[in-house]
Protein backbone atom coordinates (compact mmCIF):
# COMPACT_ATOMS: atom_id res chain seq x y z
CA UNK A 1 0.00 0.00 0.00
CA UNK A 2 1.42 3.43 -1.28
CA UNK A 3 1.56 6.00 1.80
CA UNK A 4 2.60 8.92 0.27
CA UNK A 5 5.03 9.67 -2.28
CA UNK A 6 7.64 12.63 -1.80
CA UNK A 7 10.52 13.52 -4.12
CA UNK A 8 13.50 14.85 -2.62
CA UNK A 9 16.34 16.50 -4.32
CA UNK A 10 20.34 15.61 -3.57
CA UNK A 11 19.35 14.17 -0.22
CA UNK A 12 20.18 10.69 -0.97
CA UNK A 13 22.65 9.21 1.40
CA UNK A 14 24.98 6.49 1.21
CA UNK A 15 23.16 4.23 3.70
CA UNK A 16 19.81 4.66 1.59
CA UNK A 17 21.54 4.05 -1.71
CA UNK A 18 23.17 0.48 -0.35
CA UNK A 19 19.81 -0.29 1.21
CA UNK A 20 18.29 0.07 -2.41
CA UNK A 21 21.37 -1.76 -4.01
CA UNK A 22 20.34 -4.31 -1.76
CA UNK A 23 16.56 -4.79 -2.54
CA UNK A 24 17.07 -5.05 -6.00
CA UNK A 25 19.37 -8.23 -5.92
CA UNK A 26 22.55 -6.31 -6.98
CA UNK A 27 24.55 -7.94 -4.07
CA UNK A 28 25.80 -6.52 -0.79
CA UNK A 29 26.88 -3.14 -2.22
CA UNK A 30 29.92 -1.11 -2.66
CA UNK A 31 31.44 0.19 0.92
CA UNK A 32 29.95 2.77 2.92
CA UNK A 33 33.11 5.06 2.82
CA UNK A 34 33.13 4.32 -0.99
CA UNK A 35 28.83 5.48 -1.26
CA UNK A 36 29.16 8.94 0.87
CA UNK A 37 32.47 10.02 -1.49
CA UNK A 38 30.51 8.99 -4.59
CA UNK A 39 27.10 11.21 -3.56
CA UNK A 40 29.24 14.18 -2.20
CA UNK A 41 30.57 13.94 -6.37
CA UNK A 42 27.24 13.10 -7.85
CA UNK A 43 25.82 16.35 -9.79
CA UNK A 44 22.47 15.20 -9.05
CA UNK A 45 20.37 12.72 -7.02
CA UNK A 46 16.67 12.42 -7.26
CA UNK A 47 14.86 9.54 -4.96
CA UNK A 48 11.65 8.45 -3.89
CA UNK A 49 9.86 7.72 -0.68
CA UNK A 50 6.68 6.17 0.49
CA UNK A 51 6.42 7.63 3.52
CA UNK A 52 9.91 7.24 5.25
CA UNK A 53 10.41 4.06 3.26
CA UNK A 54 13.44 4.57 0.74
CA UNK A 55 11.67 3.02 -3.21
CA UNK A 56 13.53 4.24 -5.89
CA UNK A 57 16.71 6.21 -6.63
CA UNK A 58 18.67 7.56 -9.59
CA UNK A 59 21.70 10.37 -9.93
CA UNK A 60 23.85 11.62 -12.58
CA UNK A 61 27.42 12.25 -12.97
CA UNK A 62 29.42 14.37 -15.80
CA UNK A 63 31.26 17.58 -16.08
CA UNK A 64 28.11 20.22 -16.62
CA UNK A 65 28.93 21.21 -19.79
CA UNK A 66 29.27 18.34 -22.48
CA UNK A 67 28.43 15.01 -21.03
CA UNK A 68 26.34 13.83 -18.36
CA UNK A 69 26.05 10.28 -17.90
CA UNK A 70 22.97 8.89 -15.91
CA UNK A 71 23.52 6.29 -12.92
CA UNK A 72 21.67 4.25 -10.74
CA UNK A 73 18.31 3.79 -11.75
CA UNK A 74 16.63 1.62 -8.95
CA UNK A 75 13.30 1.47 -8.34
CA UNK A 76 12.27 -1.34 -5.90
CA UNK A 77 10.74 -4.58 -7.28
CA UNK A 78 7.46 -4.07 -5.41
CA UNK A 79 7.02 -0.49 -6.73
CA UNK A 80 8.39 -1.01 -10.55
CA UNK A 81 5.77 -0.46 -12.96
CA UNK A 82 4.23 2.47 -11.95
CA UNK A 83 5.29 5.04 -13.32
CA UNK A 84 8.82 5.92 -10.99
CA UNK A 85 11.49 4.94 -13.68
CA UNK A 86 9.90 7.68 -16.02
CA UNK A 87 9.72 10.01 -13.07
CA UNK A 88 13.28 9.67 -12.08
CA UNK A 89 14.47 9.94 -15.61
CA UNK A 90 12.47 13.07 -16.28
CA UNK A 91 14.07 14.90 -13.10
CA UNK A 92 17.35 14.06 -14.48
CA UNK A 93 16.51 15.65 -18.08
CA UNK A 94 15.22 18.17 -16.08
CA UNK A 95 17.79 19.02 -14.07
CA UNK A 96 20.69 18.52 -17.24
CA UNK A 97 18.54 21.00 -19.49
CA UNK A 98 18.23 23.72 -17.11
CA UNK A 99 22.01 23.69 -16.01
CA UNK A 100 23.35 23.13 -19.37
CA UNK A 101 24.53 26.02 -21.63
CA UNK A 102 21.32 27.50 -23.59
CA UNK A 103 20.76 26.25 -27.23
CA UNK A 104 23.37 23.83 -27.07
CA UNK A 105 23.44 19.64 -27.66
CA UNK A 106 24.33 18.00 -24.64
CA UNK A 107 25.67 14.37 -24.19
CA UNK A 108 23.34 12.25 -22.19
CA UNK A 109 24.36 7.93 -21.67
CA UNK A 110 23.57 5.35 -19.68
CA UNK A 111 23.99 1.97 -19.47
CA UNK A 112 21.37 -0.35 -19.53
CA UNK A 113 20.84 -4.06 -18.65
CA UNK A 114 19.07 -5.87 -21.68
CA UNK A 115 15.82 -6.60 -20.29
CA UNK A 116 15.78 -2.64 -19.00
CA UNK A 117 16.04 -1.18 -22.45
CA UNK A 118 12.53 -1.12 -23.83
CA UNK A 119 12.17 1.19 -21.27
CA UNK A 120 14.65 3.36 -21.57
CA UNK A 121 13.77 3.35 -25.87
CA UNK A 122 10.63 4.30 -24.76
CA UNK A 123 11.93 7.25 -22.80
CA UNK A 124 13.76 8.53 -26.48
CA UNK A 125 17.43 6.72 -26.10
CA UNK A 126 19.05 4.80 -28.19
CA UNK A 127 22.26 3.03 -29.28
CA UNK A 128 25.25 4.35 -30.73
CA UNK A 129 28.31 2.62 -32.88
CA UNK A 130 30.21 2.54 -29.05
CA UNK A 131 30.95 -0.44 -27.27
CA UNK A 132 31.06 -0.35 -23.76
CA UNK A 133 34.37 -1.01 -21.70
CA UNK A 134 34.98 -1.69 -18.37
CA UNK A 135 37.73 -2.09 -15.62
CA UNK A 136 37.64 -2.26 -11.60
CA UNK A 137 40.86 -0.82 -10.62
CA UNK A 138 41.95 -1.57 -7.43
CA UNK A 139 42.29 1.41 -5.13
CA UNK A 140 45.40 1.40 -2.80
Amino acid sequence: MVKELIVKYNELTAEQFIELWQAVGWGEGPALEQTRLAMEHTLFRVSIFDGDKIIAMARVIGDMGLDYYIKDVVVRPEYQGKGLGRMLINEILKFISENGIKGTDIFVELCAMPDKIPFYKKLGFDFNEAQRLMLFQKAK
